[in-house]
């Protein structure tokens, strides 16, 4: 069974006792996490397509560790006039794992 999910406004796809990453949350490392949003359901059979959200269904998320991402290095330049800018940035993110999903 898998679900497509929202968290902070993205949408991910996942299956019970997978882990992702997404933007940091409000909450407490080994809290669970009830803000997911179930937009469609599927058993290998049938699938439930919410409008927008699927009734009555539920993903249980465990909040493992807040962290940050990769470093992206932004570099910008103006040829022939000895203008440059080095820029670095972080993204703050959290790593929820997917204890279960229920219809």
């Amino acid at each position: 069974m898998f679900a497509s999910i929202r968290v902070s406004g993205k949408q991910y796809r996942v299956q019970a006792g997978s882990e992702l990453l997404v933007d940091r949350l409000a909450a407490e490392e080994g809290a669970e996490f009830e803000g997911v949003e179930v937009l469609m359901l599927s058993d290998g059979d049938s699938v439930q397509v919410g409008t927008p959200l699927v009734e009555g269904a539920r993903v249980a998320a465990t909040v493992v560790r807040h962290s940050k991402g990769k470093k992206i290095r932004v570099f910008k330049y103006k040829a022939k006039k000895n203008y440059r800018r080095r820029i670095g940035a972080r993204a703050h993110q959290t790593l929820l794992r997917i204890n279960s999903i229920t219809a």
